[in-house]
């Protein structure tokens, strides 16, 4: 029998693609998202999404720099998919989250702590994947930036492919439940503020890059490497340079 496997968030960034990878290992996917009719953070129209789902994709995220709003957007939405999904008789639920969100305390980073707790202590066989800032970050954190400046964090990553992220999830959720699997990053570390440097030069833009420190706590936990991979982490193959120059 095809397997059908729901993508929470599956009209974002990895997201969609990991609907797209779905469809390219033979199984179904079943899109969940507000455009679609189903609400995560009140549970509408979830139950009939995950009727005969083998196993679910969260990918949903909330854009917010209020610590409150993040933690409150992943208890609702992560409660309900599992509440959902134990109904529905899912039998594996695989959550997308950030390295470094056990170890560096940046206020979007306390809602993923949440999230996989809630993931952990849950009633779902689960997976956890780990990845680093994708590719597709500097560009996303020009495009909020207030015009005619682009704003660069000093911060080390170690920035991976969205779509190789894409690859390990559905990877991930067509085998058995591994709870937190190795991090997930690409081949090298890099400079947040370089980064956004050289995607204005790729798109030819004259907006000023404002490089900004990473102050306080969070700061001082990622200039320790905090978003950095660790220990045994899967690497990625293409480069941000390789990415940038078919972006």
């Amino acid at each position: 029998m095809e397997m059908r496997i729901a993508v929470a968030g599956g009209t974002g960034l990895v997201g969609a693609m990991v609907v797209e990878e779905v469809r390219r290992t033979g199984a179904t996917p079943v899109v969940i998202a507000r455009s679609r009719g189903v609400d995560l953070t009140t549970g509408a129209g979830l139950a009939a999404a995950l009727d005969g789902v083998d196993a679910v994709i969260d990918t949903s995220n909330v854009e917010t720099m209020s610590a409150k709003r993040s933690v409150a957007f992943f208890e609702a939405a992560t409660g309900h998919l599992l509440a959902a999904g134990a109904a529905a008789g899912v039998r594996h639920h695989v959550a997308l989250s950030i390295v470094g969100c056990d170890r560096v305390d940046l206020p979007y980073y306390l809602g993923k702590r949440r999230q996989e707790d809630l993931v952990a202590a849950g009633p779902l066989p689960w997976t956890v994947l780990r990845a680093t800032q994708f590719h597709e970050f500097a560009g996303q954190v020009i495009d909020r930036s207030p015009r005619p400046i682009a704003l660069g964090l000093r911060m080390r990553t170690q920035p991976i492919a969205a779509r190789e992220v894409a690859v390990e999830l559905v990877a991930a959720a067509v085998d058995r439940p591994a709870g937190l699997l190795p991090d997930l990053a690409g081949p090298r570390p890099e400079a947040m503020d370089d980064m956004v440097r050289r995607v204005l030069r790729a798109r030819g833009s004259r907006r000023l890059l404002v490089p900004v420190p990473m102050a306080g706590r969070a700061g001082r936990q990622a200039a320790a490497g905090g978003l950095l991979p660790g220990e045994g982490a899967t690497l990625g193959r293409q480069t941000f340079e390789e990415w940038l120059a078919g972006a």
